[in-house]
């Protein structure tokens, strides 16, 4: 029982130490340069984005726990399913660096997308090993939605300067 209590904090804690990393990166970028960038009306207000994050980060981590477990670990049927769950993971830690560290807008947009394309194929490949761990990744879709406009109209309405 205490192997099982392990397992589900390490699944569940694993996608918090990109977040962790993310903040650590944002931290001085939305004082200094994000407040310098056009935003929509409707964009979510900042001190919502840790809460949002903490959340879809617990939700992921532990639906990538009842996919293992559904398949008895790190098996060849797992190849896929928690392939595709670590793409994702990486494309989602590597965002924060691109649009915060880099500043290239263009270039976070590009990589949210296949952010959120990767997101969709995980669900797909969830769905028939566990219909709850796929709809644990339901609102993370969702709010990547609402990111990707919102990095779109960053980039739309913040032309980057053009590089000689």
């Amino acid at each position: 029982m205490r192997k099982m209590w392990l397992q589900i904090a390490g699944f569940t804690a694993l996608p918090h130490l990109g977040g962790l990393y993310g903040g650590y990166l944002t931290r001085k970028e939305v004082d200094t340069w994000y407040p310098t960038l056009k935003k929509p009306s409707w964009r979510p207000p900042n001190k919502a984005f840790p809460v949002v994050w903490t959340c879809l980060y617990t939700g992921m981590g532990y639906g990538s726990y009842l996919v293992w477990k559904e398949l008895g670990g790190f098996t060849d049927d797992a190849l896929v399913p928690l392939g595709l769950y670590g793409t994702q993971l990486a494309l989602n830690w590597a965002w924060t660096p691109i649009f915060f560290g880099a500043h290239k807008l263009k270039w976070s947009l590009v990589e949210i997308v296949l952010l959120t394309g990767t997101v969709g194929a995980t669900m797909m490949s969830w769905y028939p090993i566990s219909r709850t761990a796929t709809m644990l990744l339901a609102p993370y879709l969702g709010w990547l939605c609402l990111a990707t406009s919102l990095n779109y109209c960053i980039w739309r309405d913040n032309p980057e300067e053009k590089e000689e």
